[in-house]
C-alpha cells in the first residue's frame, strides 16, 4: 500500500474529467479528506467548478487539452465516459496513473466493444448484433437475422436515456440515425437491478448490496432506486459475483456500475455497465455506511475499502424537468418535501430545466422499505420541477 499520508493535505493532486453533478458529489469526500483536486469540464457554469482546488474549462474529447490537463496531476479519474482516449493513454505510458484503465474504459465506452467483450468472456447477456451502420442494421432485417421488436442503441454517446430506442416495427426505422450501433434482443425481464463493486489497484473488491430500480416508461431514465433488494439472498449473490468477474475481466480500478435483468427463470442477464459513479449509487450517501462516492475515492488511491453495509432501507427519486418546460429552474413544492422527515434533498447546481434533463435526486429513509416506498411516492407527487420564465 502506499504511503497514504501523501494523499491528504499534501501537494498530492487528483484530477477529475468531468465536472457534473457525480463530480460535484465525488468532491464533496475530497474536501472532507483534504485531498487537493483539479476538475476539467466543457461548461464554464459546470456544477463541480466551485468545490474543486483548480477549474479548467475544456473539451474532454480534445485530445491535447486533456493531455495538458493530465500534466501536473498525480493521478486521473473520470465522472463521464466521454473522454478523449488517446490522451490517457499518452498520460499513463508517461507514468501517470489513470483510473480506470484507458483500455478498459475503451471497452466500456462503445456499447458494440463492450458487448463483444461479454461474449468473448462468457457473461450472460441479451443476444445482440452489431451494426457499422444503418444499411447493415437493414440489411440484417431484410434477411431476418433481426426480428422485431428489438432494442436499439447508438455504440457511442447515449447517456441519460439518449441514444436507446425501442424499434417495434418498421415504421421507427425513419427515426433511426445512421450511425454504429447495437441491435439487442428486447429481453423479458421480472426486475432491473443493478451492482455497484469497487476494485483497488491491489486487486481488492468490494460490492454495494443489490439494489432494484424503476424507469421511466417513456423517457428511459431511472426514476426510483430502492435499496436493499428483497430478492431471495441467492440471486443477490449471483449478481454480486457476476460483478465482481467483470470488474476482474476488465482488470478495472475504481467503482464499476453493473446494470442487470433478472429474468423470468432467475436467469440474471448483464445489460450495460459504467466505469463510474452511478446514479443507482446515489441513495449510499443516506443509506449506507460508505457512499459510493468515497469508496470511489478510497479505491483508486488503494486505500481500505469501506463498509458498503445498509444503514436503513431507503429509495432515490430522480429530480428530472418536466415536459413542456424549458428555462430557469423552479423547484415547485420544494418546502413541502423539506419538512418530511429523514428526507435527503440533493440539487445539482443547474441553472436550467429542460424536459428529463436530471436535475437533482431525492432520498427517503425509513425503518422498513415498504414505509421508504410510500414516503417516495409522497416526494414524487409533491415536487415539480418547473420553470416560470
Amino acid at each position: 500500500m502506499p504511503d497514504t499520508k501523501s494523499y491528504f493535505s499534501s501537494d498530492f493532486k487528483l484530477g477529475i474529467l468531468g465536472g457534473g453533478q457525480l463530480g460535484k458529489m465525488l468532491l464533496t469526500v475530497t474536501r472532507q479528506y483534504d485531498i487537493a483536486t483539479k476538475v476539467m469540464d466543457p461548461s464554464a457554469e459546470a456544477p463541480g467548478r466551485l468545490a474543486s482546488n483548480e477549474f479548467v474549462q475544456g473539451d474532454l474529447m480534445d485530445e491535447e487539452a486533456v493531455y495538458r490537463f493530465g500534466q501536473d496531476c498525480d493521478l486521473i479519474t473520470i465522472e463521464i465516459e466521454g473522454v478523449n482516449i488517446n490522451a490517457l493513454k499518452r498520460l499513463e505510458k508517461e507514468g501517470k496513473k489513470v483510473f480506470p484503465r484507458p483500455a478498459a474504459l475503451e471497452t466500456i465506452k462503445n456499447k458494440c466493444v463492450q458487448k463483444d467483450f461479454y461474449r468473448a468472456h462468457k457473461i450472460p447477456t441479451a443476444s445482440f448484433h452489431t451494426c457499422k451502420d444503418k444499411s447493415e442494421m437493414l440489411h440484417l432485417l431484410e434477411h431476418n437475422q433481426i426480428g422485431y421488436p428489438f432494442v436499439w442503441k447508438a455504440a457511442t454517446g447515449g447517456y441519460d436515456g439518449r441514444g436507446v430506442e425501442v424499434v417495434k416495427g418498421p415504421e421507427a426505422l425513419e427515426n433511426i440515425p445512421d450511425t454504429e450501433c447495437l441491435c439487442e434482443e428486447l429481453v423479458s425481464f421480472e426486475k432491473e437491478l443493478a451492482v455497484i463493486v469497487a476494485r483497488s489497484e491491489s486487486g481488492k473488491t468490494q460490492c454495494f448490496p443489490v439494489v432494484e430500480m424503476d424507469f421511466h416508461p417513456t423517457a428511459n431514465l431511472v426514476e426510483y432506486v430502492f435499496s436493499p433488494s428483497t430478492l431471495e439472498q441467492r440471486i443477490q449473490n449471483k449478481a454480486t459475483s457476476l460483478a465482481v468477474r467483470l470488474a476482474n475481466e476488465l482488470d478495472h480500478v475504481g467503482l464499476l456500475a453493473v446494470e442487470m435483468f433478472l429474468s423470468d427463470n432467475e436467469n440474471i442477464l448483464v445489460n450495460e455497465i459504467a466505469p463510474r459513479v452511478h446514479n443507482s449509487g446515489h441513495l449510499t450517501i443516506e443509506g449506507n455506511v460508505t457512499s459510493q462516492f468515497e469508496q470511489h475515492i478510497r479505491s483508486i488511491l488503494d486505500l481500505p475499502l469501506g463498509d458498503t453495509s445498509v444503514i436503513r432501507p431507503a429509495v432515490m427519486i430522480n429530480l428530472t424537468g418536466e415536459e413542456k418546460y424549458e428555462g430557469p429552474v423552479f423547484y415547485e413544492g420544494i418546502e413541502e418535501i423539506m419538512s418530511m422527515p429523514a428526507t435527503y434533498v440533493h440539487l445539482y447546481g443547474k441553472a436550467d430545466t429542460r424536459p428529463y434533463r436530471k436535475m437533482g435526486h431525492v432520498t427517503v429513509t425509513a425503518e422498513r422499505l415498504d414505509e421508504a416506498r410510500a414516503k417516495a411516492k409522497d416526494v414524487k407527487n409533491a415536487i415539480k420541477v418547473i420553470s416560470r420564465s
